[in-house]
């Protein structure tokens, strides 16, 4: 044995596994970028790192780097300690989220969005849409948009957050030039004007006793108010269902309004915001909520920043109010995925039962009504029941505010009677036709309602009066198109919009809508298989989009023959 050797000295060797250790140098997992976790870090300052904030900081970061960088997601993620597979799927589930992945280019500092739903699309949305997309220039990213609520002055185009009405490529472009880009507050009703119009007095006598609580729901019930988002429920039931269940409670508003042809909420928002948000108060005293969780979409800047001014207002005391930004997902309008997307997921429609009363919001027993429904709750109280019921025609009563937009004269929203017939709209609250326009057809309720022909202009627009028709009026979102638009395209455009907002969970919609879009855009429609396809999809679907997506194309095939006599043939 020679002196170098040493008995105890064990020998270096391989182990069979140790290629595989040695090849990373690096723990497992994305690493987060130092830099990156800064910025975060900065961003999100003292605020709570909460998971259902995750849209809110998503946000954050889209509004400062105008796209969200993998760097950003991976240190988000870190911050938040959640798994990145989380945040990059809740992300990219939103369309007003840019996510860039690594050696992607970055997004252009400016994005200019143009409506192609159909109101818009009619009245020349494709042709600006191209026509931007060539003259924009660097710097400026031009993207189609759904439905983005202002169907009354279409076409309309978004330059940041400050929508154009009425948009050209002239007024778009200047807007652009000029740095226009946040968003232009109309005059509305603020808080002390509201008060001096006696505003806040109903909730100060709910809340002292001096009205008791069954007496509000009495007027409610008295009233038949129904929910004003689409589904109709009575309010008082609602309302009653939740406070039945054990506490703690919690109330959530759906201000997701993106039914295509609809833009009450925003109106009444942007107009007399405290009668809405007295409302919200009274229900959320009525169910014992200790929190409310505003949900607005996205598209409403402007009612963003009216009511986060108009909250800030309101003295001490009450539910806690939570401010929730939509972030572009039509989905979220559906009742549970809103709550999802408020609990800082994806907006997936979840299975019912149970239903939002019993388990909604955090496990909680939970009351969701829409804006225009709680706008209306002060009136009815304080004038009674019997105001609301005088206002109806054609044996329906109430009021319902119609969102009216297409070949009308004067589009808008419009107060009229509830069960007022869709001729009598147009001649008595829209001034008749536009020039050189002849009623053809109409939606009479939104994308998902159904489309008529114009000789079916007798039915009374309200609840209950329409499904016999394979139509429903939903939000009372009323399009109406003339000799010069087709309903095939039409039918087309909004089987489009459900193929591109259908949030994939299922497949009857999500293939459905897909290969229903693929066969409308054939010459001749294979009526045989559509009208399969669509019965599948109603059948089948999880929630409301997909068992109503295929309501235009079946109506437009059952009511305008004409349209179809090449496939006769």
């Amino acid at each position: 044995m020679s002196s170098n050797d040493d008995v105890h000295k064990v020998r270096e060797f391989e182990h069979p596994g140790e290629g595989r250790r040695r090849a990373k140098a690096t723990p497992k997992g994305r690493q987060v970028n130092p830099t990156a976790a800064h910025e975060i870090e900065q961003l999100l300052g003292d605020r709570p790192r909460r998971r259902d904030l995750l849209i809110e900081y998503l946000h954050l970061i889209q509004d400062k780097y105008h796209q969200i960088s993998a760097a950003h997601l991976a240190a988000l993620a870190d911050e938040m300690k959640l798994a990145f597979a989380e945040v990059f799927e809740t992300a990219t589930f939103y369309a007003h989220f840019d996510v860039v992945k690594e050696g992607e280019p970055d997004v252009a500092p400016l994005t200019i969005r143009v409506c192609d739903s159909l109101t818009c699309a009619m009245l020349g949305g494709e042709k600006l849409l191209a026509d931007l997309q060539s003259t924009s220039g660097p710097g400026i990213r031009v993207v189609r948009a759904p439905c983005v609520g202002r169907c009354d002055t279409a076409p309309a185009a978004e330059v940041g957050h400050n929508f154009v009405d009425h948009a050209t490529v002239a007024n778009v472009m200047a807007a652009a030039k000029a740095g226009d880009t946040h968003a232009h507050l109309p005059k509305y009703v603020d808080y002390d004007a509201y008060i001096a119009g006696g505003g806040y007095k109903l909730l100060n006598r709910v809340r002292s006793g001096e009205l008791p609580k069954d007496d509000l729901l009495k007027a409610l019930d008295d009233a038949s108010l129904r929910g004003l988002g689409g589904a109709g429920f009575p309010t008082g039931r609602k309302w009653r269902a939740v406070l039945g269940e054990p506490g703690p409670r919690l109330m959530a508003i759906n201000g997701d309004e993106g039914e295509p042809g609809t833009f009450k909420d925003r109106v009444y928002l942007e107009s007399d915001p405290h009668r809405f948000i007295e409302g919200m108060l009274l229900g959320a005293h009525v169910v014992q909520a200790s929190d409310v969780y505003i949900y607005l979409r996205d598209e409403y800047p402007a009612s963003r920043e009216i009511l986060e001014r108009e909250i800030a207002k309101l003295p001490p005391g009450g539910p806690t109010l939570h401010m929730r930004r939509g972030a572009g997902a039509y989905i979220c309008g559906e009742e549970s995925s809103l709550l999802e997307s408020i609990e800082g997921k994806r907006g997936l429609p979840r299975h019912k039962p149970p239903y939002p009363f019993q388990v909604g919001l955090f496990g909680l027993p939970t009351l969701i009504n829409n804006i225009e429904t709680l706008w209306w709750v002060r009136d009815i109280v304080e004038k009674g029941a019997d105001w609301w019921k005088g206002n109806g025609r054609h044996e329906r009563h109430g009021l319902r505010s119609f969102s009216v937009s297409g070949r009308v004269k004067n589009p808008g929203m419009k107060l009229a009677p509830a069960g007022i017939t869709v001729r009598e709209l147009i001649d008595e609250y829209c001034g008749g036709m536009a020039d050189g326009h002849q009623f053809y057809a109409y939606l009479p309720g939104g994308a998902s309602g159904g489309i008529l022909p114009a000789s079916m202009d007798d039915i009374p627009l309200d609840f209950g009066t329409l499904e016999k028709y394979g139509c429903f009026i939903g939000s009372a979102a009323i399009v109406i198109l003339s000799q010069k638009d087709s309903v095939r395209a039409a039918a087309l455009n909004l089987m489009k919009f459900f193929e591109d907002e259908s949030c994939g969970q299922c497949t009857p919609c999500r293939v459905g809508t897909q290969k229903a879009a693929q066969l409308m855009q054939k010459p001749v429609w294979n009526r045989a298989l559509l009208e399969e396809l669509s019965q599948a999809m109603r059948d089948a679907s999880i929630c409301g989009l997909g068992q109503a997506a295929s309501n235009p194309l079946s109506t437009v095939i059952k009511y305008f023959p004409d349209e179809f006599k090449e496939a006769a043939e």
